[in-house]
């Protein structure tokens, strides 16, 4: 079977996908940290991949930019693949200066002023959508094993990347407790919901609205290590 956006066949993605928002973040992953791999989907080239870590088999594929984006295919894979488990591993901006460059932030709620959630299930619109507490779990024992710090809290999945008021994200931060911003996961948290299925978030701070540092495309894409172990050993 295929999809409108995955031409995979089902058996040829496993239960567990990770998902960068980066496609070539993908293909980096697949050809540097698994065995025996496999490309599944090249369509419109979000690429996606299947392989071996330490014996088990995971999958990662990317999710492009934005909730429209991972919406479609985080449905896809939860409700045509059978996936169970969908963990973003993204960057994000810190809206904070307790966070530097390359923290690893565990989202504890995604906070949004997005729509999607109401008009993709007809439901009154709520600020929060919640990541499994399971996954959640799982990912602070590993992280705790690997002696790699979890920043956790409330992240804000922005459907704007420029804003006109660009110190807007004080208010966001100071009203709703977010402590980060990216764009994907209020929906993936959404749809793992719906779907009676599972979805976490993990995220490398790439650059900050406070500091203004940043990191630089190349770094983003090969550089987040410490985030992509964690998720990696959730395929164990």
């Amino acid at each position: 079977m295929s999809t409108p956006h995955i031409e995979a066949q089902k058996n040829q993605i496993a239960k567990t996908v990770l998902m960068p928002g980066d496609p070539l973040r993908a293909k980096y992953v697949a050809e540097n940290f698994l065995e025996d791999v496999e490309r599944f989907n090249a369509v419109r080239n979000m690429f996606g991949y299947t392989g071996v870590y330490n014996g088990r088999r995971i999958s990662v594929m990317g999710s492009g930019m934005g909730m429209p984006s991972i919406g479609i295919y985080s449905y896809e894979l939860f409700k045509f693949y059978d996936v169970e488990n969908i963990i973003r591993i993204g960057s994000c901006g810190a809206y904070t200066d307790t966070l530097d460059l390359y923290d690893v932030i565990l989202a504890e709620r995604a906070y949004s002023e997005s729509t999607y959630a109401s008009v993709q299930a007809g439901e009154a619109y709520e600020p929060y959508t919640h990541p499994s507490e399971t996954l959640n779990g799982r990912i602070e024992e590993i992280a705790d094993s690997l002696d790699i710090e979890l920043h956790k809290g409330t992240i804000h999945s922005s459907d704007v990347f420029y804003r006109e008021n660009f110190e807007d994200f004080k208010r966001i931060r100071d009203t709703y407790g977010a402590i980060a911003v990216e764009m994907e996961a209020y929906a993936l948290f959404h749809n793992a919901r719906i779907t009676g299925k599972r979805a976490a978030t993990i995220l490398t701070v790439s650059d900050s609205l406070v500091t203004k540092q940043e990191t630089s495309p190349e770094e983003r894409q090969k550089s987040f290590t410490n985030m992509m172990e964690i998720a990696l050993r959730l395929a164990e």
